[in-house]
C-alpha cells in the first residue's frame, strides 16, 4: 500500500494522562451503545458493528468490565441515550481534507462548534461528499514493535494468515490492512497470537497518501484544529491527509 497509515499524526494522544484516557474510553462507550441499538443485539457474534467496536475497545485498553457495563447498559430498557452519526466534510489550512466523525444527541450545538473550530482555523467547512470521494474506508490494525523484536517476514505472514489484505512496516509499528468487515476477527486472531495491539479501527485513508504543510502557521492552525476536534465530546473520529512533520 502506498503511503503510509495515520498512526505517526495520532499516537500522541494514545498514551495521553488519564483524562484523555478517560475521554477515549467515554467516545468508545458511546460507539458501543449506538452499535448495539443499530445492530438490534448486544451480541458481537450477531453484530458486526459492535464487534468492530469492541476490538477497538480492547486495542485501547478499555477493561472488559467496562465493555460488558456499557453492553447492559444499551441493553438496558431505561436506557434513554438517542445518539445520531453525523460526518462533516471540509478543508483546514493550504486546503488540506478533513473528515469529522460524530456522534451527538443535539445536532445543531454539534454543527455550530464544527464550524467554529474550521472557520477559527483558517479552515472552512464544505458540503457533504467534498472530500471524502478521495478517500477510502479501510480496517487498520497496528502492532506494538517498540522494543522492534518482531521480525517482519514473520509478522507479515501471521498478519496475512490472518486474514490481513495488506502489510506495511513503519519502524516501532506494522500496520495491517484488512477490509472493514473483517478488522474484528483479524484483531482478535492477532491478539491470540500474541501480538500487542495498539490500535483496531476502520479509518478513512486519503487515496493519494499524505500532504505536508511548510508554512509555520498553517502547521500550529491545523494541529489547534485537530486538538480541539479530539477535545469535542461529540466528535468519534477525526480523518486527513496532513502528515505531520514531527
Amino acid at each position: 500500500m502506498s503511503g503510509h497509515s495515520k498512526w505517526h499524526n495520532i499516537q500522541k494522544t494514545k498514551g495521553a494522562a488519564d483524562a484523555k484516557r478517560a475521554q477515549a474510553f467515554t467516545k468508545i462507550a458511546r460507539e458501543m451503545i449506538v452499535a448495539v441499538k443499530e445492530g438490534g443485539s448486544g451480541d458481537p457474534n450477531n453484530n458486526s458493528r459492535l464487534a468492530t467496536v469492541i476490538a477497538k475497545a480492547k486495542a485501547a485498553n478499555m477493561p472488559n468490565d467496562n465493555i460488558k457495563r456499557t453492553i447492559d447498559k444499551a441493553l438496558g430498557s431505561g436506557n434513554n441515550e438517542n445518539y445520531e452519526r453525523v460526518t462533516y466534510e471540509g478543508y483546514g489550512p493550504s486546503g488540506v481534507a478533513v473528515i469529522v466523525e460524530a456522534m451527538t444527541d443535539n445536532r445543531n450545538r454539534t454543527a455550530s462548534e464544527v464550524r467554529h473550530f474550521f472557520d477559527k482555523y483558517g479552515g472552512n467547512l464544505g458540503a457533504s461528499g467534498c472530500v471524502s470521494w478521495s478517500f477510502d474506508r479501510k480496517g487498520v490494525i497496528v502492532i506494538d514493535n517498540e522494543d522492534e523484536e518482531l521480525d517482519e517476514d514473520n509478522t507479515m505472514m501471521d498478519a496475512l494468515d490472518c486474514g490481513a489484505s495488506d502489510f506495511e512496516a513503519e519502524g516501532e509499528t506494522f500496520t495491517v490492512y484488512t477490509p472493514t468487515e473483517s478488522v474484528a476477527t483479524v484483531a482478535e486472531a492477532l491478539s491470540a497470537k500474541g501480538y500487542k495491539l495498539l490500535s483496531a479501527q476502520e479509518e478513512m485513508l486519503p487515496q493519494q497518501g499524505y500532504i505536508k504543510l511548510t508554512d509555520e502557521g498553517d502547521i500550529k492552525n491545523m494541529q489547534k484544529m485537530l486538538d480541539n476536534f479530539e477535545d469535542n465530546d461529540d466528535v468519534q473520529n477525526v480523518w486527513h491527509n496532513w502528515e505531520d512533520a514531527e
